[in-house]
């Protein structure tokens, strides 16, 4: 029975090392914490668990890759490669986007900033803490449901579209509204992760769920492309491929619109940075599906990949 639940010596060998490995860098280079341990003990977990829980653990290495290149962003910021964009991006959004008050011109933040209520702020709220939950339940909603080779594209596509934010963000760092709106244009680089407008949620709730989530942000400077405009575009593409049930699609274009929209209400993106998120994941889905998937090296290795959780 125990050797049925077992994976074969060479996977747990390379699991273990893997992990290991993972473990010793992050300590090494950027310094552990609770989440760190938490990954790894889950991963490790159902890699032991029996087939099944192995075969799961094996098809969240995408979003496990996802989060581990995030968090390891902070070995070599963006702000040391280029210089960071604070003013440009600030005068481009009142140019194309501002809106004409008594007192000059404001950008779409800054008029928010100044006209919001308690229903928006909640609505704003609920969309980005949708952010990355929902991609991912639906990625094992595909999974579950026997649609691997499509989870597979789906979770690949993920990862794929964050590689491509991730370098822009190297290309062009860039403050985010709230930055400009508090600060000012001068860069000060240890500037700590602010919840903007999603702050006035916690409040009205009486919680900390943003304080939380911003407060450990790897970098502030880092708000272009907006990939909170992108994930709800994969996971609304990918549900259409899977010929999803109409409320579910419907549901997702609700959600990918209500985060759009959340990102320039609370002040953490500019519409630009939307736009640009947009671009990025339409990008990401094109390179995947009509160039990876056409190149046989990389169509050998998905195709091992899906037999190997299948």
């Amino acid at each position: 029975m125990l050797k049925n639940l077992l994976p074969p010596v060479r996977e747990a060998v390379t699991a273990l090392a893997f992990m290991a490995m993972f473990l010793g860098m992050t300590g090494l280079f950027i310094g552990l914490r609770p989440e760190h341990f938490l990954m790894a003990g889950l991963f490790l977990l159902l890699f032991f668990a029996g087939t099944p829980a192995r075969k799961l653990a094996v098809a969240l290495l995408p979003f496990i890759v996802f989060a581990v290149s995030y968090d390891w962003m902070r070995v070599y910021p963006n702000y040391e490669v280029n210089p960071i964009d604070v003013r440009g991006l600030y005068e481009a959004e009142k140019s194309l986007f501002g809106i004409s008050c008594e007192g000059g011109v404001l950008i779409p933040c800054e008029y928010f900033a100044l006209h919001h209520c308690g229903v928006a702020d909640f609505l704003a709220g609920v969309f980005y803490l949708c952010w990355v939950p929902v991609p991912i339940a639906f990625g094992i909603y595909l999974y579950l449901t026997g649609k691997r080779g499509l989870y597979l594209r789906f979770a690949m596509v993920f990862l794929l579209v964050n590689l491509i934010g991730f370098a822009g963000y190297y290309i062009h760092p860039a403050a985010p509204p709230w930055y400009a709106m508090n600060y000012g244009f001068e860069p000060m680089l240890d500037t700590p992760g602010n919840t903007a407008g999603l702050g006035r949620f916690d409040q009205l709730l009486g919680i900390t769920v943003f304080e939380g989530i911003y407060g450990r942000n790897a970098n502030v400077f880092a708000a272009v492309p907006s990939l909170h405009a992108a994930y709800m575009v994969v996971a609304l593409a990918y549900a259409v491929m899977a010929r999803c049930r109409g409320w579910l699609i419907g549901l997702f274009a609700f959600i990918m619109v209500g985060i759009w929209w959340t990102a320039v209400y609370s002040g953490h993106h500019y519409i630009i940075d939307v736009m640009l998120g947009i671009c990025c994941a339409l990008l990401g889905i094109l390179v995947f599906e009509q160039g990876l998937m056409r190149w046989k090296a990389f169509k050998r290795f998905f195709g091992r990949y899906s037999k190997y959780i299948a």
